[in-house]
């Protein structure tokens, strides 16, 4: 799990690292233009963390399901390099399926108003400037929204009915409570990522749909990120021991 962890954190730093830098200067300096080299590369950053994002959460919902619904066979099915695979395989895709998006962009035409109504470049409002027609874009979008978001979301849920239902023949309560907070911070995670990601790429678009997408976007672009080490780490009775630490200092 905290070598899943590790990847989830370098992960989340190129998230942010590729959005926030470019959003606080437009923010302190006023001046909100990017180039589209800039554009693109902030776009391939964002849309290869989402990806990866996704495949790394159901690693992390799989390596949950095997120790607690089989853990005799946890060292031998989770072993160090079934873990790394697990994990390259996930950034690969990731950087795969950003590359391809990439590609499909650079071969439209775009019209004389280059206004993004966003705070970040993200694939539907750069699909809103073009002049080209998208429509084979945004089936491609809708394919790889199920292939890379509602099969691997698809694939969490099962591995977590798995681990509920193993959770419920224990027959202890602190031996349940111990299986379900182990389980709840991940599960929250994925909840609130999963859940505005598919939203967003996969809502109709209607008269106020440029607004929902930002408030939409701001909740896995800032608040995921900002929770994910908050989330895990207190779990850690470490940090929860230098918390209270700290609270009563204060």
């Amino acid at each position: 799990m905290y070598f899943f962890l590790c990847n989830l954190s370098v992960q989340d730093i190129v998230y942010v690292t590729a959005i926030l830098p470019k959003f606080l200067a437009i923010t302190i300096t006023g001046d909100n233009s990017i180039s589209f080299l800039g554009c693109m590369t902030q776009f391939y950053l964002y849309a290869s963390c989402v990806t990866t994002e996704f495949l790394l959460l159901t690693s992390m919902a799989y390596d949950r399901y095997v120790a607690i619904c089989i853990p005799m066979r946890y060292s031998l099915i989770m072993k160090k390099s079934v873990c790394v695979l697990l994990a390259s395989v996930s950034w690969f895709i990731g950087a795969t399926n950003s590359f391809m998006y990439c590609w499909l962009i650079s071969n439209l035409l775009f019209c004389d108003r280059l206004e993004i109504n966003h705070f970040f470049c993200d694939l539907k409002t750069i699909l809103e400037l073009s002049c080209s027609d998208t429509t084979y874009i945004k089936i491609v979008i809708i394919i790889l929204c199920v292939i890379f978001g509602f099969l691997p979301f698809g694939l969490i849920l099962i591995s977590y009915g798995n681990i509920i239902s193993s959770a419920l023949k224990i027959r202890t309560s602190a031996g349940k409570l111990k299986t379900f907070s182990s389980c709840c911070s991940h599960l929250t995670v994925v909840l609130l990522f999963c859940g505005t990601c598919i939203s967003l790429y996969m809502k109709p678009d209607s008269g106020n749909s440029q607004e929902m997408d930002k408030l939409l976007s701001l909740l896995y672009v800032a608040v995921t990120p900002l929770l994910n080490p908050l989330v895990y780490s207190l779990r850690n009775k470490d940090i929860i021991n230098a918390i209270k630490h700290i609270i009563n200092l204060i």
